[in-house]
């Protein structure tokens, strides 16, 4: 299990300085000033791989540009319009310059509008700690009462809603403000530029798009791209919806165990991957977490281990970021899945036997609440994460070699 760390690039407060002292293998990266569609440069790609390579006083920094998150899908290619042909060339190409540059692992994902969704991006834990959360009493307020979107209320049964109204009319204006940017930050490059109405539109644009329209469209993407991903020996591995539910009338497809192999018998490719997040996943109550590692483990290409703790045993209820080895998740068990699939890959040949993990966002904790970095991705928190982390994969690496 190859240890990474998400870095946002040179304006990233954690620095590549501070992943070097982590202790990681590897970084997972982005060039998220290239607008969605274009295609990424050869030149863009040299230089974010230098700025990991290199340290603040010039030195070498040992780490390479492991994975990317994301390679981003236009919301021109999930609803088939506008230049999604050109599009699908432009990933295409990119992928190339990518694989050139010797990057073979893409981590992308296929949520409309919404790259994933919290109401509460630091909420206070009895330790002091802070994390984020996703409140559904909160959420419903600000759909039916803040977006106010048209059918919205089906969504909701009756004492949800009339609970949600409740806690709308308690929020001061400056909660109802916080939480509105709260969720709008889920959308990519949208913190400071989407207003409410903009967000009307993008869902306005889904409703004549289901579930099954939304799952074809993914294919026919895959259809187009993986092929030229298998030729360039490239992983490509979609992540889960987050929360994996379907939210402001937007069709989800990739949520569940089902979903995911759905898609992946429909482009059956080991090309064609999966980014198990443990997160995203494990705040469904109904997905099976170690389950799906040994059944779809073949076509894992990568992995986010965090820990949620579900409010409730319903499939669609609040839950928030817990510490990895606490929440619902049963973390020993899914990492016992990974080193027995590692186990059959290297058994096989395989060259990708040793699948890279990033210890997936974090609790604020000690100079974390002072640094306020990307909401999520703290320095310390992921630290201590990725400690429990790696003490669980030696303990249980120990105790299969044991005689």
């Amino acid at each position: 299990m190859k240890q990474t760390w998400r870095w946002f690039g040179p304006k990233d407060l954690v620095s590549i300085d501070d992943t070097r002292q982590a202790g990681v293998e590897g970084i997972v990266s982005a060039l998220h000033h290239v607008p969605t569609g274009d295609i990424w440069s050869p030149a863009d790609i040299r230089q974010r791989q230098q700025e990991i390579a290199t340290m603040r006083n010039g030195s070498p920094s040992g780490l390479e540009w492991a994975v990317v998150e994301s390679l981003p899908v236009s919301e021109d290619i999930k609803k088939q319009t506008g230049d999604w042909r050109a599009h699908i060339e432009a990933y295409k190409q990119s992928l190339r310059n990518l694989a050139e540059a010797g990057i073979a692992v893409i981590c992308y994902n296929f949520m409309p509008v919404l790259d994933w969704t919290r109401t509460d991006l630091a909420w206070s834990r009895p330790s002091g700690a802070t994390c984020m959360r996703f409140d559904l009493v909160d959420f419903a307020a600000f759909d039916l009462h803040i977006l106010a979107r048209d059918g919205a209320a089906a969504d909701f049964d009756q004492a949800l809603r009339e609970e949600a109204t409740l806690r709308f009319k308690a929020m001061s204006e400056a909660r109802r403000a916080e939480l509105a940017k709260n969720v709008v930050f889920g959308l990519p490059g949208a913190v400071e530029s989407f207003s409410l109405e903009d967000v009307r539109q993008h869902i306005a644009e889904y409703r004549a798009i289901d579930e099954d329209r939304l799952r074809q469209h993914l294919i026919d993407f895959l259809q187009e791209v993986v092929p030229v991903a298998e030729e360039l020996g490239v992983r490509l591995c979609c992540h889960p919806d987050d929360p994996p539910v379907p939210l402001l009338g937007l069709p989800r497809i990739m949520s569940t165990e089902a979903q995911f192999s759905a898609v992946m018998q429909a482009v059956d490719r080991r090309a064609n991957g999966i980014t198990l997040c443990s997160g995203s996943l494990g705040a469904r109550s109904d997905n099976d977490l170690p389950g799906m590692m040994h059944r779809l483990g073949d076509r894992v290409h990568f992995l986010h281990l965090r820990n949620v703790k579900r409010e409730s045993d319903a499939v669609f209820g609040s839950f928030f970021e817990d510490e990895h080895l606490a929440g619902d998740t049963d973390m020993i068990a899914l990492i016992a899945a990974v080193l027995t699939e590692e186990e059959r890959r290297r058994a096989d040949g395989r060259e990708d036997w040793s699948i890279p993990f990033r210890p997936d966002h974090g609790q604020d904790i000690l100079g974390d609440l002072q640094r306020k970095a990307q909401p999520g991705y703290p320095a310390i928190g992921r630290l201590k994460g990725l400690a429990e982390l790696r003490g669980a994969i030696a303990g249980l690496q120990y105790a299969r070699a044991l005689p």
